[in-house]
């Protein structure tokens, strides 16, 4: 997720400080979640092996489904971002969504 590990020392207010038999040794700086949902996009790029606007539309509702999953939506502009990366409007997105919660509900009746 491209967290930075810095020393006890360096540790700022919202890092998470380790200690080691009582003693602080070091601290884990967390990215901003934005730039974590960047990372993202970026890592399924390169796994799709071309920009993620290329990709057909089947795809890019596996592509809604994995960040949804990975709490993407969540953050700030989630889905204006995720909009952008797919080449599709935000609607777009949230009805690739809503299909997703719909696909759900069916697997969770069959199986109820």
């Amino acid at each position: 997720m491209g967290a930075e590990l810095v020393g006890a020392a360096q540790a700022e207010a919202d890092d998470v400080v380790l200690s080691w038999e009582g003693e602080e040794v070091l601290a884990v700086r967390l990215p901003q979640l934005s730039d974590s949902l960047d990372r993202i996009l970026a890592a399924m790029e390169r796994r799709h092996g071309m920009p993620l606007a290329e990709l057909d539309r089947k795809a890019k509702q596996e592509v809604v489904r994995l960040l949804e999953a990975r709490g993407a939506f969540s953050v700030r502009h989630g889905v204006e971002t995720v909009a952008g990366a797919l080449g599709v409007s935000r609607f777009t997105v949230y009805n690739y969504l809503n299909r997703e919660t719909a696909l759900s509900r069916e697997k969770a009746a069959e199986n109820g």
